[in-house]
């Protein structure tokens, strides 16, 4: 059975903001090995649009080499998209769900195949409240943003994970692997 992966960038006060993190080399090396690990992401509309500047950096490369690596890692992986409002995705390697994003990751995960990623926080929080997630990754920056969305601020229950690694980047970033217990309780 394939892993469900939530992973997301945040800062020290919890706050998920692609513009407030510190994106360097080693991060994007951490994100393009992470991608390459999987088979799809599920993302939801807004998070998706905002994605989609990668594909700018197909037809433009940057010139960066570990964004234009991401860029094309990025490419690759096939995406689900989970929108009311989108006709079409506007990439070929990406695909508009038919069906509701639990229903979709149950079904994902009882495939064969490598694991499954989440890149939406609002969808992070869905799967959440109906315990879906095996494995969270956050990606804490150095950094207080004093405003904007709280990643759990929308969850109401609590949710219980074991830590099973960390790593250290150079920037001060830290990103912390949790596994999820099933339960509320802490033990499996």
């Amino acid at each position: 059975m394939r892993k469900l992966i939530a992973a997301v960038n945040i800062t020290i006060d919890g706050v998920v903001d692609h513009t407030a993190g510190l994106p360097d080399e080693e991060l994007h090396q951490h994100y393009i090995d992470l991608l390459y690990s999987a088979d799809v992401m599920l993302y939801g509309r807004k998070t998706y649009e905002l994605m989609q500047y990668w594909q700018t950096v197909l037809t433009h490369p940057t010139g960066i080499r570990e964004q234009d690596d991401f860029a094309h890692a990025i490419d690759r992986i096939r995406k689900v998209v989970f929108s009311r409002h989108l006709k079409q995705t506007g990439w070929e390697t990406a695909t508009l769900a038919t069906e509701p994003p639990e229903v979709l990751a149950v079904d994902l995960k009882q495939q064969s195949g490598r694991d499954i990623l989440i890149g939406s926080p609002g969808l992070i929080i869905r799967f959440l409240q109906l315990h879906l997630i095996d494995e969270l990754q956050l990606c804490v920056h150095p950094v207080i943003a004093g405003s904007g969305r709280l990643l759990f601020e929308d969850l109401k229950d609590r949710h219980l994970f074991r830590l099973i690694k960390t790593k250290a980047l150079h920037s001060g970033a830290v990103i912390l692997y949790y596994q999820s217990t099933g339960n509320d309780e802490g033990t499996r």
